[in-house]
Order: structure tokens, then C-alpha cells, then sequence
């Protein structure tokens, strides 16, 4: 009888399941294949002695190898493959076909996000190896972070979670390049880590959902939005007194550098939710610079009416910018 017991990289050594720990010691031979196996420590502390073995190249010669390891074994046999390598097929075949009973047993299971792990690595690796990563600042990459949030808004628009996926993964590496190259700073000089970012992130969602992590009862979606702003309101006179400032304000965090139809929409909410008219969402005063100033001041007024309707103004307007451009292509067809 051989076990192939297989472990992960993302796992940390000796973190294995009742089963694995079971077959270890109830084996009669354990083999691995490098004396650098990350599992070495952890079995040799619990007792479990190992033995190193080198497997020829050819998946035929491991397979017989193995075979003959197992039946010069008093009993069962366990083989560690190295972390990360799956069951190769022809592997087991070749076993079964030398009429060894194999049993394939995962050693510990990844928790969800474990992969992200290997991402951390590549972009550390990348940082230091490759020349256009090393120059890169948080200035130089805030066009890419941009670019790559609206290619993710596309693929929603497109009804494509396939790219979505992908595009995703993309927005992903521009947190991951931001953190890395703040841990290249110390603490004191702002910098932090990808685990920093990780437990901000963990604490803010604990602290705005009450419902879920305390003894807040909700019994809306709408319930939830209340309670939110409420403890965004706290969170900004926080901000506030620490900073030494004056009072906060509802516009206080609001990102001026976002697209103007989206600014003026996030403005309208947040004083909407300070209780401001909404008759006062366009200037009342003529505009100074003419008919320019009157069409800004209708666009405020646009994007009330698209609010007060349940709409997303941004939304509405990239809606109707595809339509017109499948018109012009439609036109382009038609030989114009």
C-alpha cells in the first residue's frame, strides 16, 4: 500500500489533517524526494523520520521505483511529492500497472485566498528583477490603475465574466504594486505592507456592518445605508479632530479627481443626505462665463433629475454614448 500525500507551498509545514498525520505514522517507510522538502522539520520533530530518496527523471523509472520501495516495506508506505505537484497520472498508472494499491491524500486543505500568496511572491520577484517594475512610483502607476478599472466596467457592461475575471485580476496587481512598493518605506515615512492594506480593509468592513459582526438589527437594505453613512459621519469628525481641523464636512473624502459626471452625482447624494433642497443642486446665480457656465449648470440639473429617478447618471450617459456609436457603425455600413 502507498500513499501519495500531497501538500501545498501555501500551507505552512506540519499544518496537516488527522488523516495525513495517520498514514505518517502508521507507515512503515516515508519517502520524499530532496533533502529540502519544507515538510522535513515538522515530520522530524514529530518523530517521523523520513527517508530521502532520488527518483530517476523518467515517470517509468519512478513509477518502478517506487513499486519496489513499497514491497521491500514490512507495511504501508507514504510518498511526499513536492509541495504544490499534483497525482501525476502516469505515475499512478504505472504503479497500479506493478500491482500497487495506491491512495492519493491531499495533506491539508488551502483556505480560500491562498493563491494570493503566490502573487505576493511574483510581485515581490518582479519588483527587484525587472527593470520597468523597479522604476515604478505610485505617480507613474495611477494611470494604469485607472485604465484598468474602467476596462473591469466595460466587461460588466459587456455581459463577459470571462474577461471580467481577467480584468479583475489586473485591477488586483495595482493593489498589489502600490503595497510593495510602500513596504519599501518605513512605517514612520507612511509606508506599509499588503497585510496592512489587508487588515485596514478587515476593519473598516467589521466597523460599517454592525448588523453582521454586533448587535445592530436592521431590517432593510435601506436600514443598512442609514447606518452606514452614520458611521462614515463618525469615522470623518474622527478624521477631523485628529487632524486638528475644522468641523468635518458631508463633501469631506468625496474624490475630485473622478470623471465629472460621477463627481457631481456623489456630490448631489452626499447633500442630499445632509438634507440640503434639491432645488439647490444648480447655481441659482447666472453663471459668470456665459453660455458655457449655463450648460454646467444644466448638466448639475441632468444629473438631479437622473438621481431623483433611481439612475446613475455615469451609467445613463455611457449607456447612450454605445447606442450612438452603434448608430455611426450602423451608418458606416449603410455606406453613410
Amino acid at each position: 500500500m502507498l500513499t501519495v500525500l500531497l501538500s501545498s507551498p501555501r500551507v505552512a509545514p506540519g499544518l496537516l489533517t488527522w488523516q495525513a498525520w495517520s498514514a505518517l505514522r502508521a507507515a512503515s517507510r516515508v519517502l520524499v524526494g530532496s533533502a529540502g522538502h519544507p515538510q522535513l522539520p515538522a515530520l522530524t520533530a514529530a518523530g517521523v523520520i523520513p527517508e530521502i530518496v532520488e527518483l530517476p527523471a523518467d515517470v517509468a523509472g519512478q513509477a518502478a521505483f517506487l513499486a519496489a520501495a513499497v514491497a521491500a516495506a514490512d507495511g504501508p508506505a507514504v510518498w511526499l511529492p513536492p509541495p504544490g505537484d499534483g497525482a501525476d497520472a502516469e505515475l499512478l498508472a504505472g504503479l497500479s500497472a506493478a500491482g500497487i494499491q495506491v491512495l492519493v491524500l491531499h495533506g491539508a486543505q488551502e483556505p480560500p485566498g491562498a493563491h494570493l500568496l503566490d502573487l505576493v511572491s511574483i510581485m515581490d520577484t518582479l519588483r527587484v528583477s525587472c527593470p520597468w517594475d523597479r522604476e515604478q512610483t505610485h505617480a507613474s502607476l495611477v494611470r494604469y490603475l485607472l485604465e484598468e478599472a474602467y476596462e473591469a466596467v466595460e466587461t460588466v457592461e459587456d455581459g463577459d465574466p470571462a474577461s471580467l475575471r481577467e480584468e479583475l485580476g489586473d485591477v488586483l496587481l495595482q493593489v498589489l504594486f502600490h503595497a510593495r512598493i510602500a513596504a519599501e518605506r518605513a512605517a514612520v515615512e507612511g509606508g506599509f505592507t499588503i497585510d496592512d492594506v489587508a487588515d485596514t480593509l478587515a476593519a473598516k468592513l467589521i466597523r460599517r456592518h454592525p448588523h453582521v459582526f454586533g448587535s445592530t438589527a436592521v431590517s432593510s437594505a435601506a436600514d443598512v445605508n442609514r447606518n452606514w453613512e452614520e458611521i462614515k459621519k463618525a469615522e470623518r469628525s474622527q478624521r477631523s479632530a485628529a487632524a486638528g481641523g475644522g468641523a468635518p464636512s458631508v463633501l469631506d473624502g468625496v474624490p475630485f479627481g473622478q470623471p465629472a459626471l460621477s463627481l457631481a452625482a456623489q456630490l448631489q447624494r452626499r447633500a442630499e443626505r445632509a438634507g440640503m433642497p434639491g432645488d439647490s443642486f444648480a447655481a441659482s446665480d447666472p453663471p459668470r462665463d456665459g453660455d458655457a457656465g449655463e450648460i454646467g449648470e444644466e448638466l448639475m440639473r441632468v444629473v438631479a433629475r437622473a438621481q431623483a429617478t433611481g439612475l446613475d447618471p455615469e451609467f445613463e450617459l455611457r449607456a447612450a454614448a454605445r447606442r450612438f456609436a452603434e448608430r455611426v457603425r450602423s451608418w458606416e455600413r449603410s455606406g453613410g
